[in-house]
């Protein structure tokens, strides 16, 4: 019975422990081709376990096409200055990152310019 359980718990442990190092990954995204977009932010979630940058960038032919930029944990960006307030509904911004592979208007950003002024995201910075 002792052995059951082992085997269980084993499993278990091993079935959760799959998708949490998946989740860390970037594989969704082109990180061998940055892009870089400007835009207007619509909305800032600063929250676990990614914060995550909703803006609007005005298209070649003038429309406007809805991006979402995705950054680390609040916890992390805290460390480099960041809050709930660093970018806010209206700001302009120009972001760098990978952009998805499913060729969506979505990246993981590396660059954050706002307002003229970039935003620290890491020590090498």
């Amino acid at each position: 019975m002792k052995n059951k359980f082992l085997i269980v718990a084993m499993a278990a442990v091993m079935a959760a422990a799959g998708p949490l190092l998946a989740h860390h990954g970037t594989a969704a995204y082109n990180t061998k081709d940055p892009v870089t977009v400007s835009g207007t932010v619509s909305d800032f979630q600063f929250l676990n376990p990614h914060s995550i940058v909703s803006f609007d960038v005005k298209g070649e032919k003038g429309d406007i096409e809805k991006w979402q930029g995705e950054l680390t944990s609040p916890n992390r960006l805290v460390r480099f200055g960041w809050n709930k307030n660093s970018l806010k509904a209206g700001d302009k911004v120009t972001i760098t990152g990978s952009r998805a592979m499913s060729g969506a208007n979505s990246v993981w950003i590396t660059k954050v310019i706002s307002n003229g002024e970039e935003l620290k995201l890491g020590a090498g910075d």
